[in-house]
């Protein structure tokens, strides 16, 4: 329970990181920017994935 809390959390601050460097470098490299963009995208599904509840039936 908690490692997929403290995973989470790494994994926001990795979208966060992500996201700020995509707006950075869309005033200078349009494809840089994309590609940022793109595995940002990626690790919020990977976050979405973990909040979504499992059937352990």
């Amino acid at each position: 329970m908690f490692s997929k809390k403290r995973r989470k959390i790494k994994l926001q601050r990795k979208f966060e990181k992500l996201m700020e460097e995509s707006h950075r470098l869309l005033k200078t490299n349009r494809r840089e920017s994309d590609e940022k963009m793109a595995e940002a995208e990626a690790v919020l599904r990977i976050i979405d994935a973990i909040d979504q509840p499992t059937l352990d039936a």
